[in-house]
């Protein structure tokens, strides 16, 4: 969990960085592109092509493809129809998105998961933002689109890892997830991008480059390493500190109107279920403990 939380920290000016300096100004897929080709990058170095077998790389590449590559086409586009504290709310349905998957998967429903899932949500909508504009709906849907391709990845490379390799040093695999992303990606801007909307100040070069090298490269490492060290319910309520973490950094640092009390009170919420869950886990260990 602490390596979560500390990748949460991470993300939280993302958002804002994005939202501010990036959305509407530089082409979002040229804007994904570099994050991911950058973050990629980062991870060639330690790449062992003949460390795992080629359907384990495939499967990799297909959580890198869901998590990153058509998560940030989806991401991206959602801050032309709304601001970046709508953006963040939005994403509330992430929790929910990793339990169901992860049961879904195990053809099982674990209440106790879900429970503390269904917490973390009802924490981020108790921070509520006005001034919804035309774009909600649409807006609305195109995160969703980003939450179920991210939860959808993270599950899919904890599952990978801890049945297929869990002996390997995760840093030498990792390259496949970004490959995966760029294979999604690079056919996307070339399809869909816009040229004539390429960066064009010092600090937006300087944003994309700390995104794609900091946020991402190091940042999914993190986040997705992290991810194998605990169980679902833990993951899927990790996700939603992001929320909290996000709307604060864009109020200190960028002066956007928010309510501090439902922030605080949405706070309470998902760090009580962060509780809740660690119960349900105990209780869950120690019945298989007796057995």
């Amino acid at each position: 969990m602490p390596i979560l939380i500390a990748v949460t920290l991470l993300w939280a000016f993302s958002f804002s960085l994005i939202g501010v300096y990036l959305a509407g100004q530089v082409d979002a897929w040229f804007s994904v592109l570099m994050r991911v080709a950058l973050a990629t990058a980062v991870f060639l170095p330690f790449l062992k092509l003949r460390q795992i077998e080629a359907s384990i790389a495939f499967k990799l590449m297909v959580c890198g493809a869901l998590q990153l590559g058509i998560m940030y086409g989806f991401y991206y586009q959602s801050f032309l129809y709304l601001s970046v504290p709508e953006v963040l709310l939005f994403t509330v349905m992430t929790p929910l998105y990793v339990t169901l998957i992860n049961d879904m998967l195990d053809r099982r429903i674990n209440i106790g998961f879900a429970i503390s899932a269904l917490l973390a949500i009802l924490g981020a909508v108790a921070i509520r933002y006005q001034g919804v504009d035309e774009g909600f709906i649409k807006g609305l849907l195109i995160v969703q689109g980003a939450n179920i391709c991210f939860a959808a990845g993270q599950v899919g490379y904890k599952r990978v890892i801890a049945k297929e390799r869990p002996d390997l040093p995760q840093r030498t695999v990792f390259g496949w997830f970004f490959l995966g992303a760029l294979a999604v990606v690079v056919p996307c801007y070339l399809a869909l991008g816009n040229l004539d909307k390429l960066p064009t100040t010092t600090l937006q070069w300087s944003i994309l480059v700390y995104l794609g090298i900091v946020a991402s490269g190091l940042g999914y490492f993190a986040w997705n390493k992290g991810a194998t060290m605990v169980n679902i319910g833990t993951l899927a309520v990790a996700n939603n500190l992001l929320i909290p973490a996000g709307i604060l950094v864009n109020v200190i640092f960028w002066n956007r109107d928010a309510d501090i009390l439902r922030l605080s009170i949405g706070g309470a919420i998902i760090l009580l279920a962060l509780w809740v869950n660690d119960k349900f886990n105990q209780k869950i260990s120690k019945t298989h403990a007796a057995h």
